[in-house]
């Protein structure tokens, strides 16, 4: 870390001590634990979240087999796979890992910011981070988002340290190392490598640069080494995309909405409320975005340094949002969770401006900080909502009056993973597999979810209620709410014994009699 500077000529403020700083820092990094920590386990266990789980239980070559079959490359797995391996599969401990990772995000982006900035502005943009309400909610689930986020924003960190330091080399070949990690981790980050040779390429054209990275070997080396050690995956993805047609009958591909032109200012709602926005007025759900554009513009702006890193950061948070936006024009793919890792510049970028306000105007500079903090917390609400009851508690009550002999049948893959990661009866469940109403098998394939339970298809898959024994047999229905739309031709023989009804989730058990 640099050294401390003192404050700007003509501020009243005094300069931060190294030991001020050093525990504000602290007290940072504690409360980025506490917003992560705090409802970690309120909330059950969702498809998704299920499917990385069950993703990772998986021994090594089974793992990679099974990823290779999935959207999602598969260093998250393997990574969650150790994990349970050292702390087991409780929700806690499962869940613990993106905690982690998001305090660690929170780290990171304090060290870029550091790059950039005095140390005030250091300990504003940390704090921001620590409470910025998306990333507080990927640091509480069973996916790669936060992972994605954090060899992201480090892989940039790195690249900014060698851009400044090009004779240490070690720097570049630390951003070989994390790029591929995250070419492994998510294929979104080709997106932000656009952004990285952007930047590379537009101060290698200025005049006055005296370091012009795009036209040393060093650079193409370092690229062509990330390309390399990804080559091993590269027939995986092609194989994948060779087969889109099934990942789209799975509905792995294919459930993203189109773009609208309210699209963009609806994410910049959705990365700081979790909510889209679109239901209010025009006029407030244009403001947000259009305050968060005009910061970034006055730090990009403001940025007279040699090696413009605060527009680097612009370029890293809006580059990959619009250009993913631009694609969805002709295929949707923009998934707000997707582009985490570029969301996380936001807070970043204001924190920037509320100190850079700060210097003209005390009062502007409090009022803006002021309004942050409380879309953060409208944000930390929504990620701390939980809606009772939920799935887990259908699931336990299946365990509890479960019997000997029990048939358990779930409507669709939604609700099936997370079935199996909360059974504790010695069982199997079947997944309903009716045929489609436009013609065809309604079975999964081997791609998307259905490649981790194609496998044992033949002993899971019920295509029709009618298939299943009808000698007094006890069957469990559990899928969401109004179970007659999912189970269609109930046998008029069977007989209703129970009947759980939640907001969005059923559970019925018949007695399966005989004609």
């Amino acid at each position: 870390m640099n050294p401390l500077p003192k404050a700007p000529v003509g501020s009243s403020a005094a300069p931060l001590s190294r030991l001020h700083f050093v525990l504000a820092l602290g007290a940072i990094l504690l409360l980025a634990v506490v917003a992560r920590l705090h409802g970690l386990t309120a909330t059950a266990i969702w498809c998704d979240e299920a499917s990385s789980i069950v993703t990772s239980q998986y021994n090594i070559p089974d793992l990679l087999y099974h990823a290779a079959h999935d959207v999602h490359p598969p260093l998250y797995y393997l990574l969650l796979h150790g994990w349970m391996a050292l702390f087991g599969d409780g929700l806690f401990a499962i869940r613990a890992l993106s905690m982690v990772i998001g305090v660690a995000i929170v780290a990171v982006g304090i060290l870029l910011v550091r790059q950039l900035a005095t140390p005030r502005a250091t300990l504003l943009a940390g704090l921001l981070l620590a409470l910025f309400p998306f990333t507080v909610r990927y640091s509480q689930e069973v996916r790669m988002y936060s992972l994605l986020t954090l060899v992201l924003l480090a892989g940039t960190l790195a690249l900014i340290h060698w851009l400044r330091e090009p004779q240490r080399s070690g720097w570049l070949a630390l951003y070989v190392v994390l790029m591929t990690a995250s070419f492994y981790t998510h294929y979104f980050t080709i997106f932000c490598v656009l952004m990285h040779w952007l930047h590379v390429g537009l101060r290698s054209l200025r005049r006055d640069a005296i370091f012009k990275p795009l036209w040393t070997a060093r650079w193409w080396l370092a690229n062509v080494a990330i390309a390399l050690l990804f080559m091993p995956w590269v027939p995986k993805l092609y194989d994948l995309l060779m087969h889109m047609a099934q990942l789209e009958a799975g509905n792995d591909v294919g459930w993203i909405s189109p773009v609208t032109a309210w699209s963009l200012p609806s994410a910049m709602w959705t990365f700081w409320t979790l909510d889209d926005g679109e239901a209010l007025p025009r006029w407030l759900f244009l403001l947000l975005p259009a305050v968060i554009v005009a910061a970034a513009l006055l730090v990009a702006r403001a940025d007279r340094s040699p090696q413009r890193f605060s527009r680097f950061l612009l370029l890293y948070t809006f580059g990959p949002i619009v250009v993913v936006f631009l694609v969805s024009l002709i295929s949707s793919v923009m998934v707000e969770r997707y582009l985490a890792f570029a969301a996380i510049g936001l807070p970043i970028l204001l924190a920037l401006c509320i100190e850079q306000l700060r210097q003209r105007s005390r009062l502007l500079a409090l009022g803006l900080l002021a309004a942050v903090l409380v879309v953060d917390g409208v944000g930390l609400k929504e990620v701390y909502r939980v809606d009772e009851p939920q799935f887990d508690v259908q699931v336990s009550y299946i365990n509890q009056h479960f019997q000997p002999g029990d048939t358990v049948v779930i409507s669709d893959l939604y609700w099936y993973f997370t079935y199996v990661y909360y059974n504790t009866q010695p069982l199997v469940p079947k997944l309903f597999t009716p045929p489609r109403n436009e013609g065809g098998m309604g079975r999964p394939n081997a791609y998307g979810f259905g490649t981790l339970v194609d496998q044992q298809g033949a002993d899971i898959y019920v295509d029709g209620l009618a298939q299943l024994p009808a000698h007094d047999n006890r069957i469990w229905l559990v899928g969401a709410s109004g179970l007659d739309d999912e189970f269609k031709h109930i046998p008029p023989s069977w007989q209703l014994l129970d009947d759980q009804k939640h907001p969005d989730s059923e559970v019925r058990l018949y007695v399966a009699r005989a004609h």
